[in-house]
């Protein structure tokens, strides 16, 4: 049985099956990629909910972790050299799952760098101009007389949409017939975007074509539905 007493972390939230990789997120844009990943790989995991609300991505267990203070992180029993492993940052995760794994990132060098151009493209845009967006028009920032810095983040996220609009023109995925970690990383920000921020009026999305085929295509997958879900939200 692994040891897994090294990470603090496991002191508060303990590991009930400390020979899985251990989950620590919330179902975000972020937190769900893992969680998809994960359930789309088959590889069994534990996961433990941090309720960010409460701040508990700032406890001191936590930031053990992740110094950054933000989910998703992992705790891999079986990491390089069959050590335990600690990992943060959602694209990392993904790329080290993949590796790890041998699936959904392809094996053909070429292939495999473009795939992870487009996860950069998430965490370096997609990821970071959505949550503005949703910031400025949903949340507090929606009450800021000074509409400037919304419609800033509307026109970038009109344009970022535009970007995977004219990517996904003949291809059923992000990578053409084959769905990767690329798509895994994105799916969860459209959703959210269209959804959570209740933003789909203001981004035009309906004038798109491409990817609300893909947005659906995506979210049907079985995997897909139960990652969103994991871990369960505080009651």
């Amino acid at each position: 049985m692994a040891d897994l007493s090294k990470f603090p972390i496991t002191k508060r939230w303990p590991a009930k099956h400390p020979d899985r990789l251990q989950l620590y997120s919330l179902p975000t844009p972020n937190g769900v990629k893992v969680s998809i990943m994960l359930e789309e790989i088959g590889l069994p995991y534990e996961p433990h909910t941090i309720n960010i609300g409460a701040n508990e991505s700032w406890t001191p267990e936590f930031l053990s972790l992740n110094p950054n203070g933000k989910i998703p992180a992992i705790i891999d029993p079986d990491g390089p050299g069959g050590k335990p492993f600690g990992l943060f940052e959602s694209g990392a995760i993904l790329l080290y799952l993949a590796e790890k794994t041998g699936k959904l990132l392809p094996a053909d060098p070429a292939a495999r760098y473009e795939t992870i151009q487009w996860v950069f493209f998430q965490m370096a845009f997609i990821g970071p101009m959505f949550g503005q967006l949703g910031f400025f028009f949903k949340f507090a920032g929606r009450e800021y007389e000074d509409k400037r810095p919304m419609h800033r983040y509307r026109d970038e996220s009109k344009r970022l949409l535009g970007v995977l609009e004219t990517r996904l023109t003949g291809r059923d995925w992000i990578m053409g017939k084959e769905y990767t970690i690329a798509d895994i990383s994105m799916l969860g920000w459209v959703r959210n975007l269209i959804g959570f921020y209740g933003a789909r009026e203001i981004v035009e999305f309906d004038k798109l074509t491409n990817v609300p085929r893909w947005l659906e295509a995506g979210l049907a997958r079985p995997a897909v539905q139960r990652g969103v879900e994991i871990p369960k939200r505080p009651g």
